[in-house]
């Protein structure tokens, strides 16, 4: 299925100013509303249906994306064709900055995903003479290494409950700061998702979720988990 893209002046129920509850932690969140208003105008908003890809490794990266609503699957393929995710896209990100003239890694959509999209000549243009907005941006690069220095850390010499751990809790932090704390981890990927974030097999992590329930750390719920102890759980991911 092909994306629909809303140009703003043709779709009021994607008004950045008034319908964006995301704004705060995305890459516009320190515009003034002037410079908000000029920023608006060179949106596309584009909605994508499961699965289906925002951009993929090795194309021209002609467009930068900021995610408004749903999950971004991020992720490399190997030479031997297995898939290497490399990390999960929330509200508020911002994908697509390559530093090379394509794309170095994929992504799509998990669930229903909405985007705001830029194409990169008049994003770069707009941002050229804003240092608040370069700094936005750095702040951004800096989250993402961060991130990326936490993966190498999972994948690790770690066992498998610690980094199922590990992920869970990183993964509840993350979604605290768009949903607020609750009680449950909404897992909205799949395990081979998180199998193939952590660098295990399926089994291994149907299995590790078994334990860490069987263990009272833990409760299956139909969307997620529910962490029962959360001082030794977060003990365990720290490990």
């Amino acid at each position: 299925m092909p994306h629909l893209a809303f140009p703003n002046t043709n779709c009021e129920e994607f008004r950045c100013s008034t319908h964006c509850s995301v704004r705060p932690l995305a890459i516009c969140g320190e515009l003034s509303p002037e410079e908000h208003q000029e920023f608006e105008r060179l949106a596309q908003h584009v909605r994508y249906a499961p699965k289906e890809p925002l951009f993929s490794e090795d194309e021209v990266s002609d467009s930068v994306f900021s995610l408004i609503e749903g999950i971004a699957r991020l992720y490399k393929l190997l030479p031997d064709g297995r898939r290497q995710i490399i990390g999960f896209a929330l509200p508020g990100d911002f994908l697509g900055m390559a530093p090379t003239p394509r794309y170095s890694f994929s992504a799509d959509a998990i669930g229903t995903v909405v985007t705001c999209r830029f194409f990169k000549g008049p994003f770069n243009r707009f941002i050229e003479n804003k240092p608040h907005m370069l700094m936005r941006m750095n702040e951004f690069a800096t989250r993402e290494l961060g991130q990326a220095q936490d993966q190498m850390l999972l994948l690790g010499r770690r066992s498998a409950e610690e980094k199922v751990a590990a992920f869970l809790v990183s993964w509840r932090d993350r979604l605290a700061r768009v949903e607020g704390v609750t009680k449950t981890v909404t897992l909205p990927m799949g395990r081979q998702d998180i199998a193939d974030f952590l660098g295990l097999t399926i089994e291994t992590v149907s299995r590790t979720f078994t334990k860490l329930e069987r263990e009272k750390l833990i409760v299956i719920v139909p969307d997620g988990v529910r962490v029962l102890d959360p001082k030794r759980f977060d003990a365990l991911a720290a490990a």
